[in-house]
């Protein structure tokens, strides 16, 4: 069975990642599923969806099955597109799993100011959280296609994603990432 295509969407909160992936389902004919850490933040009990540390064990549990179900959608031969923010720990979570898959990786930016923005418009998400993870995003350049969301509309950003879309051999960037850290990935198993 041929595997799913991925799209993985990787940026900050408040990026426009979840707006994104949303215009890709309208406006590709394949039917793509999308789902982000979110959608696993939310299975948690209602009480342990919030900053308090007692709570992070709970969340990290629901969000660390994400990489095998994407796994498990592409090997069924199902379309995905994930929105995400990763960190080292969290692109190994995936990358190991996933290289040999056709995941096409993108770049979600927009400048910070209009992060700052979207936070307080949005009014559900910690001050700040956004600036914090622009340090920790990982990675920092190794992408197969970035995208604006400020400079360039939702659509533009979504055509330029669809664009490549039918074009797996140009799905580098994971393959890439696992050729220059698979070593240090696996190391991490054996600690």
């Amino acid at each position: 069975m041929e595997k799913g295509k991925i799209i993985f969407l990787n940026g900050v909160s408040g990026a426009g990642k979840t707006t994104l992936a949303a215009a890709l389902q309208e406006k590709s004919e394949e039917i793509f599923f999308a789902f982000g850490a979110d959608t696993f933040v939310f299975m948690c009990p209602k009480k342990y969806i919030n900053y308090e540390p007692e709570s992070e064990a709970v969340i990290y549990k629901a969000v660390s099955i994400m990489p095998q179900t994407v796994k498990l959608f592409s090997d069924m031969g199902y379309n995905i597109i994930i929105d995400h923010v990763l960190s080292e720990h969290g692109a190994y979570e995936f990358i190991k799993p996933l290289h040999d898959y056709p995941v096409l990786f993108v770049h979600v930016i927009c400048p910070v100011e209009e992060l700052r923005r979207r936070e307080i418009e949005r009014g559900d998400r910690k001050i700040g959280q956004a600036e914090e993870q622009l340090s920790t995003l990982y990675p920092q350049n190794t992408y197969d296609l970035t995208v604006d969301t400020f400079h360039n509309s939702t659509e533009e950003c979504a055509d330029k994603i669809m664009a490549l879309i039918d074009y797996p051999e140009k799905f580098t960037a994971f393959k890439t990432l696992w050729a220059k850290r698979g070593k240090d990935f696996l190391k991490k198993d054996c600690n």
